[in-house]
């Protein structure tokens, strides 16, 4: 049960500490009491009435960190698939984003939060930029308070500009109501820098160091954002340790540099670059100039809510330009400069140390955070043998993999089943949501929407094409 924090603990699994050494430590225990991790080694004496759980077979490691994810826009799943970055824009930002109800942010933060708990995600920043009106957020805040797992809200609002909705009375109202230094709630300020020389998005940096929080920007997204924001923001002073800029595919040395002198971080979603268009997701370039790297999963209207898909696809899209480079050069690749492991520190430490939780989130030492996950299926023969951990985590695990996981504590998934989430109840607020949006929509705009043209597209002409056999069509009795 949720509400109760009894110590726990993981028996005989392979942990993966990813801690400084990156210890991968075989036939190993791992002990929670309250909500911190109390001890790590073989064949550990507990407490009486700890809750043991069998992982042996199984891969224990810290829970995972996603830095960037629309979760209001979750109960969308799959709308859109076919979209373009272009699609996206106008779909939320020019058209429908404006007919989201309080009522749906919170269905969509319902499913979000669900979902990324179930996929072993514990900490998720919710890249909150629906929110038109307070009542808007404090629905984003209920929904994350309603499920049990850690959240930050980085709030945002696209249907206003960045100075005009940090600057109303109402904003800082549901900032003191609602932000109270809750360890399972942080806070952010979600907004893009556009470049405007006049730099109009002064005033709202300067609202984020009055109140101490840090600012999160899609930075290096072809076509919105660029190299003139990153400068804006530098020359002005508000580039800090605690920045975390989205995407950034698209920017140059300059900005990477700026970046890393000033010792931001950049949050990368692969499956996201790779598809709408913001720019070849930019690890290769990003590790060129020793930039502090984490993963995100950006949003559920087109592509998966889990870090595995991050990890998987982050891994493939630095290989295939790598190998691409070397090609171009008439050369071949014969040692992969980016690992598993690294990935997996990605999806872990990596986004511990953006949002400057690096003291007690994202590895699995003793005296940190209790944010644990389990990755064990017996039922599943892509589940053994575990010879390659990291390789494992990365390119054989998936959601249905997640046996348990812990937050603060607390079993929130045991046995592959979410534990205190309802998730019928849940079903129900975002189907209430879908069918608002149709009928705001019509139904000729919804399938529209979600089935937009295909361009026109000539096959070329093939030289060697000069006969018409297309096989042997003989057929035999």
């Amino acid at each position: 049960m949720v509400g109760e924090r009894r110590p726990v603990v993981l028996r005989n699994g392979t942990v993966l500490t990813m801690d400084g050494a990156h210890q991968v430590l075989n036939d190993h225990d791992v002990l929670v009491v309250d909500d911190r991790i109390a001890a790590i080694g073989p064949r550990l004496e507990v407490p009486e009435g700890t809750v043991e759980i069998d992982a042996a077979n199984g891969i224990v490691m810290p829970g995972m960190i996603d830095t960037h994810r629309h979760m209001w826009q979750t109960a969308m799943r799959g709308y859109g698939a076919d979209w373009t970055l272009t699609q996206y824009f106008v779909w939320y930002y020019l058209e429908w984003g404006k007919v989201f109800r309080p009522q749906d942010i919170h269905a969509g933060n319902l499913l979000g939060a669900a979902e990324a708990l179930d996929a072993g995600v514990t900490t998720t920043v919710d890249w909150s930029h629906g929110l038109q009106t307070t009542d808007h957020a404090d629905a984003a805040v209920d929904a994350l308070q309603a499920v049990p797992g850690r959240f930050v809200l980085a709030y945002g609002n696209i249907q206003d500009s960045p100075a005009s909705w940090t600057a109303k009375p109402e904003f800082r109202d549901f900032v003191t109501r609602r932000i109270t230094g809750d360890d399972m709630l942080g806070f952010q300020l979600a907004f893009d820098v556009t470049g405007d020389p006049s730099f109009p998005e002064k005033p709202a940096f300067e609202v984020a160091r009055e109140l101490g929080v840090p600012v999160t920007t899609h930075a290096g997204v072809w076509g919105a954002t660029n190299d003139d924001g990153i400068r804006l923001m530098h020359d002005n002073g508000f580039m800090t340790p605690q920045s975390i800029y989205v995407h950034a595919a698209t920017l140059s040395a300059d900005s990477y540099h700026r970046i890393a002198a000033t010792g931001g971080s950049i949050s990368v979603s692969t499956e996201s670059e790779q598809s709408a268009g913001q720019g070849y997701p930019p690890t290769w370039a990003i590790r060129e100039h020793g930039i502090p790297v984490s993963l995100s999963m950006d949003t559920s209207v087109w592509w998966s809510g889990d870090l595995f898909s991050a990890m998987r696809t982050t891994l493939g899209a630095d290989r295939a330009r790598e190998h691409m480079a070397a090609h171009a050069r008439n050369d071949t690749v014969t040692h992969s400069s980016l690992r598993a492991e690294h990935v997996v520190d990605w999806a872990t430490t990596g986004g511990a140390r953006a949002l400057g939780r690096s003291s007690d989130l994202g590895s699995l030492e003793v005296g940190k955070k209790a944010d644990i996950v389990l990755l064990r299926n017996e039922n599943s023969p892509a589940m053994f043998p575990v010879l390659n951990p990291y390789g494992h985590v990365a390119f054989q695990a998936q959601r249905s993999d997640v046996d348990t996981v812990i937050v603060d504590g607390r079993i929130v998934k045991r046995d592959h089943r979410l534990v205190g989430v309802d998730l019928q109840a849940i079903r129900s607020q975002v189907e209430q949501t879908v069918e608002h949006l149709r009928a705001q929509l019509g139904e000729e705009a919804w399938q529209k929407g979600m089935n937009p043209d295909i361009p026109e597209s000539k096959v070329l002409d093939n030289p060697y094409t000069y006969t018409e056999y297309r096989g042997d069509t003989r057929t035999s009795v």
